[in-house]
C-alpha cells in the first residue's frame, strides 16, 4: 500500500523529468543522479519541466510505488536550492504543502522540539 509519514526521508530531484519514465527509467534517475538506495523506503520525487506534474516513487518491501499528480491548473512550487545540487532532501510536511499547491515561501514555521538522528 502507497503511505507516506514524517518517519520516511524524500527527496526531490532538481532536473525536469520526462513523466513518460515509469519504475525503471526513475529507478535509473535515482542511481544515476542521486546518491541515495533505492530499496531503503525513502520516497524520490520527480516533476517535469512545466511544473505541472508530479511523480513519487518508493519501494515498499515487496516492489515500487509510483505516485502520480497531474494538475489542471496552476504550477507545483519548488523550493529554491543552488544551482549545482542536483537533489533536496524534504520534510514530510514541505511535501504535504507542495502537493497542496501551498506557497512554501509565505509559510512560517512554528519552533518544535525534533529528536535528532
Amino acid at each position: 500500500m502507497l503511505s507516506f509519514s514524517s518517519r520516511q526521508r524524500y527527496f526531490l530531484y532538481r532536473g525536469a523529468t520526462d513523466m513518460r519514465k515509469s519504475f525503471d527509467g526513475l529507478s535509473g534517475l535515482v542511481r544515476r543522479h542521486l546518491s541515495h538506495p533505492l530499496l531503503s523506503g525513502d520516497v524520490f520525487i520527480f516533476v517535469n519541466r512545466r511544473r505541472d506534474r508530479i511523480k513519487l516513487l518508493m519501494w515498499d518491501q515487496t516492489g515500487f510505488a509510483l505516485y502520480y499528480k497531474r494538475l489542471e491548473a496552476g504550477t507545483f512550487e519548488l523550493p529554491l536550492t543552488k544551482a549545482e545540487e542536483t537533489s533536496l532532501e524534504l520534510r514530510w510536511s514541505e511535501l504535504v504543502l507542495l502537493l497542496e499547491g501551498i506557497e512554501m515561501s509565505s509559510v512560517k514555521r512554528r519552533k518544535r522540539y525534533e529528536k535528532s538522528a
